[in-house]
């Protein structure tokens, strides 16, 4: 069996990814299993979904602990505590991931001694389609060949799952042509198969009870406390010398991270801004740049 863990922030498409995967494993013959992660659907977010691939029945149910191939859609995650997306992958496990930064940037930065797969699926998924989601059908065509699975089924199944989404013909074409120039390119990887011993247990799936999982009204605001700034693909960059200070970005921001300054301009908290753009959209006099958020590692 072939276990891969997907990485991503909610509207990545991450989900999309590992449905590409498993359906381009049905077509190819196999049995397969995916099923995504997440909890309140907010754009941003960390999420997980989970693929596995074998040639009998799948028995094991829930995530994935250990797996063979995780695949990152951002490489934000790499560093934050909360989502760890290598943690459970073994030293010969590989790491595919998003990212302007090389294979080996990505493999001194994490310490992970198996192979890595780097490259900019954002700017090609910018380039071929015009949309930062296409990065899933970028991802999940990449992990389709480093899983050897056939182009001819990656490119089928990148297809069935990008018009299930009901989007229009020329991008769901613009997809199928993405997936098939990043699958072209990729070699697959000898990856460990661990298969279990017959009669292995089903994973049963915990849930916390209500009290812990539920929000409450009463305990006290945490949103100051959370930095959201590096779930931004794009950050908001304001002009101010064409600034009409009509205010309307520092009532629409729904996050509360745009205020004003003494003199009434408004100021961006990047540490706060998740970059939904919605100051983009709304600015009536389109000084508010859209600019693609780069990190540099230290």
């Amino acid at each position: 069996m072939i276990r891969v863990r997907f990485h991503g922030r909610g509207g990545q498409g991450m989900k999309t990814a590992s449905r590409i995967v498993g359906t381009a494993a049905l077509l190819d013959g196999f049995s397969a299993q995916d099923s995504p992660v997440y909890g309140a659907e907010r754009r941003g977010a960390p999420m997980t979904a989970y693929t596995r691939i074998a040639k009998g029945p799948i028995v094991e149910r829930g995530v994935i602990p250990a797996p063979d191939l995780v695949v990152v859609a951002d490489d934000t995650l790499l560093d934050d505590p909360g989502a760890r997306p290598l943690a459970g992958l073994p030293p010969d496990g590989a790491l595919l991931v998003a990212t302007t930064h090389s294979a080996d940037e990505v493999r001194r930065h994490t310490g992970h001694p198996g192979p890595v797969v780097a490259r900019d699926f954002l700017a090609l998924a910018l380039a071929e389609v015009g949309s930062a989601a296409a990065v899933s059908a970028a991802l999940g065509a990449a992990a389709c060949g480093l899983l050897g699975l056939a182009e001819a089924t990656t490119a089928a199944a990148v297809r069935a799952e990008i018009e299930a989404l009901e989007l229009p013909r020329g991008t769901v074409d613009a997809n199928v042509a993405l997936a098939a120039r990043v699958r072209a390119g990729l070699a697959p990887l000898a990856l460990p198969h661990p298969t279990p011993a017959p009669g292995a247990p089903v994973v049963e799936v915990a849930y916390a009870p209500p009290e812990l999982g539920a929000p409450t009204v009463v305990a006290r605001p945490n949103t100051p406390l959370r930095k959201t700034g590096n779930w931004r693909l794009f950050r908001p960059v304001i002009d101010l010398a064409h600034c009409t200070r009509c205010w309307i970005c520092f009532v629409r921001c729904p996050e509360g991270a745009i205020d004003l300054a003494p003199d009434d301009t408004p100021r961006i908290d990047y540490e706060v801004c998740k970059g939904c753009l919605i100051c983009v959209e709304e600015c009536p006099t389109h000084c508010i740049a859209k600019v693609r958020e780069l990190r540099e590692w230290v």
